[in-house]
């Protein structure tokens, strides 16, 4: 047996926070040495935070990452452990996405990234260099480019993020050339689901090129992107070890490489597959001999045995319910998201929410408690402070369930009416209209205005969070008001469709018997700035306006397309009814893009993000000619 303990870990970092990164990597690091673990791996750029996006641009940005890798290196010298940490370097005019192998007080060598994506919330292409297959040069005296690293204990074969998820990436070459461990640094951003895609992703590429993977992914939130963590071992495409997800920390198991050489004999196709890759003139990937520069202790090191003692027999069941895992993860996402921006801008006091009475703010607020319970368990509402803004049309029900909900949480709750000022500026309106009467639109947009204009206010005063409030669905269509509800510093359920909205409230209801979650959602969905106003009588249904968004934004579906999948998802509501639904969400969502590209940074939890700059990057202004049928 060659028994290896493998460390997976997990830093919630700060961009640019370079040595606050180092010192939190460096406190897992000996907590890694103290318990035996041979090779530790870190997340991708570990010591720059990920995304740096365009400031790796600047020379000083990526110079001083060096000095804190050195400084990695010098204090764990002493440690008989393995460490492969991420880190951007700038080379010959180039910057590198690198992970670099660390031990005995040595950089040992720095292995570029190759794949760099360019698709969905990513622009690595923009600002990094690849690395190549074949790479070899030098990097203030260390090994840069494509190689594989020998140690006392088997052969590493260090990757980053991207790398993994092309069927053509460097594993392949590298395995063929004799690595045994591969070992991938990522900063892989929370999607809804995505965790099952990863999974299997790592079972299959351990599988196919018959090797040990262990996979680091990074955990918290940077601007609007949310990291899960949740880091994979992988034996030769049977799963070993999953680390937690939305915690700092590291996980360590035991594997037995003699294991992966062995499966890797039997594996004919493995076998026949390599030796065609080298009769194709297939080049070996070069390995830097290691073995003298640290001795590792794994003597003491176990046989992984099954914790239930049984190889046959299947291990307890542990997993959730889709409808708990859903909830669970979307929830931890956004109260992450909203923490970790609330912690690192580190220009804020206190977190501040417009509570109307309905459902999009009482699920922020939810969110917002969420995460004032971890970082003020003895009294998390103390760091919430809620606002109940009535005008004419405000109901009684929504103000009692804006109370109920506060007093249980324990949130202060002021009520401070608008209602005067609203015929205030009602009234300058119509004076600069020329006598003319205001449109309704424009009364309602006036109430929106003056609450977020308190909002600000308040926020400029106290330093306080102002968090906006509104959903994917109602900004997809524009069914929001610029200078208004539309605004806030950080937008933390912009790209949770409505329908999800209600889905988590019923989840919240069940979960935590909250009396006010009761009171708001016995009312039906409303902005209340106007008489008896019901969002889907003004819009449609909401799981139709989702349905047109998902196969309109995700699907890119034309309206004649749209019309089909919903009149076979939908058979219940006449043709001509959906169509004519279509018709006004396609002709809402166009006259929108002006209004959702205004508005604030907003948390990622998914693939059709409501976002010009890290999602739909749709133009402004544009004609519909092409969605007509010839």
């Amino acid at each position: 047996m060659r028994l290896v303990k493998l460390g997976l870990a997990s830093v919630n970092t700060t961009v640019g926070s370079f040595t606050r990164n180092t010192d939190k990597a460096l406190a897992l690091a000996g907590k890694m040495a103290a318990e035996g673990v041979t090779l530790g791996v870190f997340q991708e750029q570990l010591i720059a935070g990920y995304p740096a996006e365009d400031m790796v641009q600047w020379q000083g940005f990526m110079d001083r990452q060096w000095p804190e890798l050195e400084r990695f290196a010098r204090e764990t010298a002493p440690l008989p452990t393995v460490f492969v940490v991420g880190v951007g370097v700038a080379h010959q005019g180039l910057r590198l996405n690198c992970a670099a192998v660390v031990a005995g007080g040595r950089i040992l060598g720095l292995v570029p990234k190759e794949k760099l994506p360019t698709y969905s919330v990513f622009y690595e292409a923009r600002t990094f260099g690849r690395g190549q297959p074949g790479m070899a040069e030098v990097h203030r005296g260390v090994p840069l480019g494509d190689y594989l690293f020998h140690f006392d204990f088997g052969v590493v074969a260090p990757e980053v993020c991207e790398d993994i998820w092309s069927a053509d990436g460097p594993m392949r070459r590298r395995t063929y050339s004799g690595a045994e461990l591969v070992v991938n640094l990522s900063a892989s951003p929370f999607r809804l689901g995505f965790v099952e895609t990863r999974r299997e992703l790592i079972a299959t590429r351990a599988a196919d090129h018959q090797c040990t993977i262990a996979y680091s992914n990074a955990v918290g939130s940077n601007d609007g992107l949310i990291f899960d963590g949740g880091g994979f071992l992988n034996q030769n495409g049977r799963h070993v070890m999953e680390t937690p997800r939305f915690q700092e920390g590291y996980t360590a198991a035991v594997v037995d490489l003699d294991r992966t050489l062995r499966l890797r004999a039997e594996a004919t196709t493995w076998r026949v597959d390599r030796e065609s890759w080298l009769a194709q003139g297939g080049q070996a990937v070069p390995v830097l001999d290691c073995t003298q520069v640290v001795h590792t202790k794994r003597d003491a090191l176990t046989f992984p045995v099954p914790p239930h003692r049984s190889f046959f027999l299947p291990s307890p069941d542990t997993r959730r319910t889709a409808r708990d895992a859903l909830c669970e993860d979307i929830l931890d996402a956004l109260s992450l998201g909203v923490g970790d921006y609330f912690e690192k801008t580190r220009a804020f006091k206190v977190l501040g929410i417009a509570l109307s009475g309905g459902r999009d703010s009482l699920l922020t607020l939810l969110i917002a408690h969420r995460y004032a319970k971890r970082a003020r368990p003895e009294n998390p509402g103390s760091l919430i402070q809620a606002f109940y803004m009535p005008s004419r049309y405000s109901s009684d029900a929504t103000r009692d369930a804006a109370e109920t909900i506060a007093r249980e949480l324990g949130v202060a709750f002021q009520v401070v009416s608008i209602d005067e000022a609203f015929e205030r500026e009602r009234a300058v309106a119509k004076t600069m209209l020329g006598g003319k009467d205001v449109t309704p639109i424009t009364e309602q947009n006036i109430q929106a205005r003056l609450r977020a204009q308190r909002m600000w206010n308040w926020s400029n005063s106290c330093g306080g969070l102002f968090l906006q409030t509104g959903n994917m669905s109602e900004k997809s269509v524009g069914y929001t008001t610029i200078g208004g509800d539309l605004m806030g510093a950080l937008a933390v359920i912009a790209n949770v469709p409505k329908t999800v909205v209600m889905y988590l409230l019923d989840y919240l209801q069940d979960t935590t018997g909250y009396e006010g979650i009761r009171k708001v959602l016995a009312k039906p969905a409303g902005p209340e700035l106007a008489h008896d106003q019901v969002g889907e009588e003004e819009l449609m249904p909401f799981p139709i306006l989702d349905a047109c968004f998902y196969l309109y934004g995700s699907e890119k579906l034309t309206p004649a397309e749209i019309l089909q999948a919903l009149t076979a998802m939908f058979p219940e509501v006449p043709s001509s009814r959906l169509s004519g639904y279509v018709e006004k969400f396609v002709r809402l969502f166009q006259q929108s893009i002006y209004k959702w590209v205004q508005s604030p940074l907003s948390l990622h939890i998914g693939n059709l993000d409501l976002d010009r700059e890290r999602a739909l990057q749709l133009p402004v202004v544009t004609g519909t000619e092409w969605m007509r049928q010839g």
